[in-house]
């Protein structure tokens, strides 16, 4: 199995342009590219996909370039409904700054380390004359037209802005063409018009004996139909101030059955091999999850670090565990995120304050519960019916955790 074989096999290849001459040429190592639009200062897991893919070729010995598109970035890639809204120049290059790091974070090589570069670098001193004259007159209204994200958008309606993104993105290709040698573009399955116009453009100025080539990958969905790298609506971010390695590492430890080994042949490094054999005792015991504790470990490292992975599974276990006195505030809020705390300004007895915030409904059932041992405080047993509970005793003189059975937790936040 060659690499774009198994690539095919992982699911992370829809379109090739020239796939016979493409398989012999990556054969010797090649430089390519793959785009990123800094529309926020952080990429989310969706962009994991693409970062991944251009890891695998960096670990074969290729060349990856990323490019940021700090003058595209000002016009967006037009999307299937709307225009996209413009960003200020001081939110651009904050958004830039903080993707740039992520990605050299990701595709750290002691030999051959990601290149990063910013298109506003040749397209933002470019006139509307000279962009008209040196390229515009090569792109066919009829072709751009026909392209599937500007015809779905021609019954609600396109701006000229939009419509020339395709345009400059083809110049992005031949400039990394001509000053960096960039043979191959490579993106999601909705840019394949994009890179064709790429690899054309370079065909029709360089010549046709000009080698470059374009691959696209199958978009990651999922078997129920919601959005990859949402949770609760909200995206899975790359950057630990948004989104923390346990949140992370939750989010792929709860992947569905359904869609965990799909995932796993997409995102992990691990071999064909080694995802059959995961496939395999995976299928025989899918209530042991092997695969999603395995997919969620090696994702948390490669974007957070082994001290990631460390924090994630440490807050999993004392969740599990129940020993939540392990955790700090920090954790506990993050821990809880989806969980609305209850403020308290006063000590009351556990009985009271079980009924008083409306965690049980009477003190009949309180009393009960806690005489049975089915209350936890801060992961200890409570039994005693005239225990108070106190922000002495919190967390951090902060937050207390209410467990009622075995898996229902109630965040009680002293505002004293």
């Amino acid at each position: 199995m060659n690499f774009l074989d198994e690539l095919e096999w992982r699911g992370l290849v829809k379109d090739v342009t020239n796939r016979e001459a493409l398989t012999k040429r990556l054969e010797t190592p090649i430089s390519l590219y793959c785009g990123f639009d800094p529309t926020a200062d952080s990429l989310h897991v969706g962009h994991l996909q693409q970062l991944i893919l251009l890891k695998r070729y960096q670990m074969q010995g290729h060349h990856p370039i990323a490019l940021i598109g700090g003058a595209t970035g000002m016009i967006g890639d037009p999307r299937p409904t709307t225009e996209r809204s413009m960003l200020t120049d001081a939110d651009l290059q904050q958004n830039i700054a903080g993707i740039g790091a992520q990605i050299t974070r990701i595709l750290t090589s002691d030999n051959n380390p990601v290149k990063i570069v910013n298109n506003r670098d040749w397209l933002g001193s470019m006139n509307a004359l000279d962009f008209l004259r040196d390229y515009g007159k090569y792109f066919s209204v009829a072709t751009m037209l026909a392209k599937d994200t500007i015809a779905k958008r021609l019954s609600t309606g396109i701006s000229y802005t939009e419509f020339s993104y395709t345009i400059l993105q083809a110049i992005d290709y031949l400039h990394l063409f001509q000053k960096e040698g960039v043979q191959l573009q490579i993106g999601g399955s909705d840019q394949w018009g994009n890179l064709v116009s790429g690899t054309e453009l370079i065909r029709k100025i360089e010549g046709h004996e000009a080698e470059t080539y374009g691959v696209t990958s199958h978009l990651i969905m999922k078997a129920d139909g919601t959005k990859f790298g949402k949770s609760e609506g909200q995206n899975i971010w790359l950057d630990p101030s948004r989104t923390d390695a346990y949140a992370f590492y939750q989010y792929f430890i709860n992947t569905s059955d359904e869609d965990v080994i799909d995932f796993t042949k997409r995102l992990s490094f691990k071999s064909v091999d080694e995802i059959k054999a995961i496939e395999a005792e995976f299928l025989a015991a899918p209530h042991q999850r092997l695969a999603q504790k395995e997919l969620a470990k090696e994702l948390t490292i490669i974007v957070f670090g082994e001290e990631g992975l460390a924090m994630a599974e440490r807050m999993t276990q004392a969740l599990f565990s129940g020993n939540v006195q392990d955790l700090s505030v920090d954790e506990l809020k993050s821990a809880f995120a989806d969980s609305n705390a209850i403020d308290v300004t006063a000590d009351a007895t556990i009985v009271d304050l079980l009924v008083d915030t409306k965690i049980l409904p009477s003190k009949r059932e309180a009393r009960q519960l806690v005489s049975d041992g089915a209350i936890r405080v801060n992961g200890a047993v409570v039994n005693d019916v005239a225990f108070v509970v106190t922000k002495a005793d919190a967390i951090g003189q902060e937050i207390t955790v209410i467990r009622r059975g075995k898996k229902t937790y109630h965040l009680i936040n002293h505002v004293l």
